[in-house]
């Protein structure tokens, strides 16, 4: 698949989740934007979920774990700590 109809499928797929994404524990924002693997950004356009503090899966319950994917479009899920204005 081409980044453009990467990008208007991960576009679809942020419109139709980004609200129910916002309802898990910790998520402070939904985006577009690249993979980051230990610190790194690749060139793999994903779905950003954005936490304000990464967990280990075993300090979740089930039902706030994120899932991996979307519609076959992977979810990177990305510590941003808090926002503020």
């Amino acid at each position: 698949m081409n980044n453009d109809k990467r990008m208007a499928k991960i576009t679809a797929i942020q419109a139709r989740y980004a609200e129910e994404l916002m309802n898990y524990p910790h998520v402070v924002g939904v985006g577009i934007g690249m993979r980051q693997k230990k610190g790194e950004f690749t060139d793999e356009l994903c779905l950003v979920v954005m936490v304000d503090e990464k967990l280990p899966s075993a300090q979740l319950d089930s039902g706030s774990i994120l899932p991996d994917e979307l519609d076959g479009i992977s979810i990177d899920v990305q510590e941003m700590g808090v926002f503020s204005a």
